[in-house]
């Protein structure tokens, strides 16, 4: 498990912007540092997480790199809120921290996920996605829904990337068997998540209905770790999310997810589980 160091979460969410924000330009390190008159291991820090950031410092390189007006100040205030732990965010549509929660997802060296209602966010088909939206917000456009189905299909870049994620998994048995409505559509869903089971950087577990996993944790559970920055654990429900970054709440979530894997059934036995119930899925479609 990744120790407790490192810059907090709002910080690291500016580091990862100063550097976007230069290599948009085209610049190097080098170039800011001559521009403001600084080392370029200075900057280099500043867009790394290796030192703390200076909301001074930040406006002074979001000036140089011509960063627009609204993006500045949201920036230099997450910087001055740098050192308050966890990060809060009431949203609409999408999370409003959800371009952090795709970023952190593709930086981190390992992700456990519970979900006691839906398929895993990071291995949800396009059809199961599109199912959710339109059962969700049955008002939205085409536009609008494809939209948001390509917003969600990004998290799963996180499993694409050269460097291998170890990405694991625990499903509720009723998330494999609510069909809502569509058997093919859950058939494919099934067969994809058999699909990335099969990767050896993937661990996926079952918990049966004869367990009660909702003593061992309310609601979805996701852990993400990281190679030299802090862990976090990232909770969303219906009109908001947050990303939990003191020690408590990272003890808590990793004991929950302790519990979570005793009580689920085996690697092996949950791929059996989920081929006998997309068996009887084909067979209804």
């Amino acid at each position: 498990m990744a120790k407790r160091k490192g810059i907090s979460v709002r910080q690291r969410r500016v580091s990862r912007e100063l550097r976007a924000l230069r290599e948009e330009r085209g610049l190097s390190c080098k170039d800011v540092a001559l521009a403001l008159d600084c080392s370029e291991s200075k900057i280099s820090r500043m867009e790394t997480g290796e030192r703390g950031l200076y909301a001074d410092d930040v406006a002074a390189v979001l000036g140089f790199l011509r960063a627009p007006g609204k993006l500045r100040q949201q920036l230099v205030e997450l910087v001055r809120d740098g050192e308050a732990k966890n990060w809060h965010e009431i949203h609409g549509k999408l999370p409003s921290n959800w371009k952090e929660l795709v970023a952190f997802e593709r930086e981190a060296s390992a992700i456990y996920s519970y979900e006691p209602l839906l398929i895993s966010g990071l291995v949800q088909t396009t059809d199961y996605i599109r199912t959710l939206i339109q059962h969700g917000n049955q008002d939205l456009s085409e536009p609008e829904s494809s939209s948001l189905v390509e917003a969600r299909l990004r998290r799963q870049i996180a499993l694409g990337r050269s460097n291998a994620l170890q990405l694991n998994l625990v499903l509720e048995e009723m998330v494999l068997r609510r069909t809502m409505g569509d058997p093919v559509m859950m058939y494919g869903q099934l067969q994809h998540l058999l699909a990335v089971a099969a990767r050896r950087t993937v661990t996926l577990q079952v918990v049966p209905f004869d367990v009660e996993a909702a003593l061992v944790t309310q609601g979805p559970l996701l852990i993400l770790e990281f190679p030299t920055q802090p862990t976090l654990c990232y909770e969303e429900t219906r009109s908001g999310s947050t990303f939990l970054e003191e020690e408590e709440h990272i003890n808590r979530a990793r004991l929950a997810w302790k519990r979570l894997r005793t009580v689920a059934l085996s690697a092996e036995d949950s791929l059996r589980l989920i081929a006998e119930i997309a068996g009887k899925l084909r067979s209804m479609a």
